[in-house]
């Protein structure tokens, strides 16, 4: 008997080659898909390229080029003076298999979210990878703004001329030290800025080797989490609050336990009455989404239980820059005498959130483990929007840009107090809005909260119901929950008033 390999004949059938593009790509590719979908089994024999030209039409050239690139890729293999084989490989699946037959880089490509409902059945699945499937986050609202869009300024005001000479001026002869790896903290001179801005404007006393950059106050966010938490701990956040932070916490393998808000801001009373809890998460200056400040002697009662516990407190600042009276009130950390309290800001809301810029101020003997997670994350922070930020600072635009936001916010503001519909069935009046970027309406129950929302969404209005910042397992009954949540800066006046006057329309019918 022979101890020569099978030798597999080959067929060329349903090759077809597009004459208008390049061949010996199309033939590689045919080749390659037949390899790893086994309609080329190991062990198969190839054409000749001068045979294989023949037989479709090609000439021998176009036969070699495709040849050359299933070899450097190992799909096929040359045995000395026997020919040309298909190379022995392990088996795909066929969902790699099949990916890679239509020309994706690997089965991954066409992975979405909502492929993760299949994690639970992969026993090597991840913690972190099953964690993701019951928190995922939808993301934000995209595309041109509308009224009322939350978490939105008004960057239709942005001095983008000002930051393109900023910009070019830094890429027209830019030093090579900024060009290698940088400092995985931020660049210095930024953070030099933002702690005497924070010093003057906010009065939290802080160097700039407390200071981190971050992209915008959700990698922040995240930080804290992977840094803080331990997988099963408890982190207290405010309910209702800013999902995508609790689900930062929960991917980080946190408890979370959701804390009830009244007028005076997070309930300490509760929060002290939570077992094996060391970490919570606010947003003092303006609750995010009720609007309600946190009153001083709440904050007061927040540091102590930090300290009661040994614990952290995070701060999110993300709009205090926009009060309508008095100047911006000074954060928590202001307060915080036993380095308990990291602070989140982001430059998101005073520019535009695209810009993913932000800055966690750290407890000194934190700072410099937060600056080696963030190199290991990223290395560092991209280098041009940090240095054209400094420039944009150090030359006074930033604080003029404030003033310029914080007074066409207060006028938005106006317009929307001014022609919010009254006399609508279950819907609440407009209340009070002293800082911030968007303000809570009561409506009576679940129901009604959808309805209004769903009316508004049909004569193009963005309205965000309340109901969506709970956290699933609330205590508070469906109908409490209920709410708009409406964001007044995204869109000048003309707008505001527009989408009011539809909004008095539709809500009537």
């Amino acid at each position: 008997m022979s101890d020569r390999p099978l030798v597999l004949p080959f067929d060329p059938s349903g090759i077809a080659l597009d004459r208008r593009r390049g061949l010996s790509q199309q033939l590689y590719q045919a080749l390659r898909a037949r390899v790893l979908d086994g309609r080329l089994s190991s062990g198969t024999r190839l054409p000749a390229t001068r045979e294989l030209a023949s037989m479709l039409g090609l000439s021998r050239n176009s036969v070699v080029r495709a040849y050359d690139q299933l070899y450097a890729e190992g799909y096929i293999e040359s045995r000395v003076g026997d020919g040309t084989y298909v190379s022995r490989l392990p088996k795909l699946s066929t969902q790699v298999s099949t990916g890679l037959s239509h020309g994706l880089p690997t089965g991954l490509s066409t992975f979405s979210v909502k492929d993760t409902e299949d994690l639970s059945s992969n026993r090597r699945s991840s913690e972190a990878l099953q964690r993701l499937k019951t928190n995922h986050l939808p993301p934000p609202r995209s595309g041109q703004p509308r009224a009322f869009r939350v978490g939105i300024p008004a960057f239709d005001l942005f001095p983008f001329e000002v930051w393109a000479k900023l910009q070019a001026g830094f890429w027209r002869n830019p030093r090579p030290a900024q060009l290698g790896y940088g400092d995985p903290a931020g660049e210095p001179m930024l953070r030099e800025l933002i702690a005497a801005y924070l010093r003057r404007s906010r009065g939290l006393s802080c160097m700039a080797e407390q200071i981190v950059i971050t992209s915008g106050a959700q990698q922040a966010i995240s930080l804290c989490a992977q840094l803080l938490l331990q997988p099963g701990d408890a982190v207290a956040v405010e309910n209702p609050g800013y999902r995508a932070a609790g689900h930062a916490f929960a991917l980080a393998g946190g408890r979370v336990l959701g804390v009830p808000v009244d007028e005076e801001g997070m309930d300490c009373g509760r929060l002290g009455q939570l077992e094996d809890c060391r970490l919570a998460y606010v947003t003092p200056a303006h609750q995010y989404p009720t609007g309600v400040t946190m009153s001083l002697a709440r904050r007061l009662a927040l540091l102590a239980w930090a300290e009661r516990n040994d614990g952290w407190i995070i701060e999110d600042d993300y709009d205090g820059e926009y009060r309508y009276s008095g100047a911006p009130l000074a954060p928590l950390a202001a307060l915080d005498q036993h380095g308990r309290v990291l602070y989140v800001g982001t430059f998101g809301k005073i520019a535009f959130p695209a810009l993913r810029l932000g800055y966690l101020v750290l407890p000194p003997q934190l700072a410099q483990a937060f600056s080696q997670a963030k190199a290991l994350a990223v290395r560092h922070s991209e280098v041009s929007s940090q240095c054209v930020m400094a420039e944009f600072m150090a030359r006074g635009h930033f604080q003029r840009h404030i003033r310029r936001m914080r007074k066409a916010a207060l006028s938005r503001r106006n317009v929307l107090k001014a022609g919010w519909p009254v006399d609508i069935p279950g819907l609440g009046a407009m209340p009070a809005v002293a800082a911030g970027l968007h303000v809570k309406v009561d409506v009576d129950n679940f129901a009604r909260e959808q309805e209004l929302v769903a009316k508004a969404e049909a004569v193009g209005v963005e309205v965000t119901p309340l109901s969506n910042f709970w956290l699933a397992d609330s205590e508070v009954p469906v109908d409490k929950r209920a709410g708009l949540v409406l964001g007044f800066a995204a869109v000048p006046e003309g707008e505001i008033a527009e989408a009011l006057m539809k909004l008095r329309k539709v809500w009537k019918k």
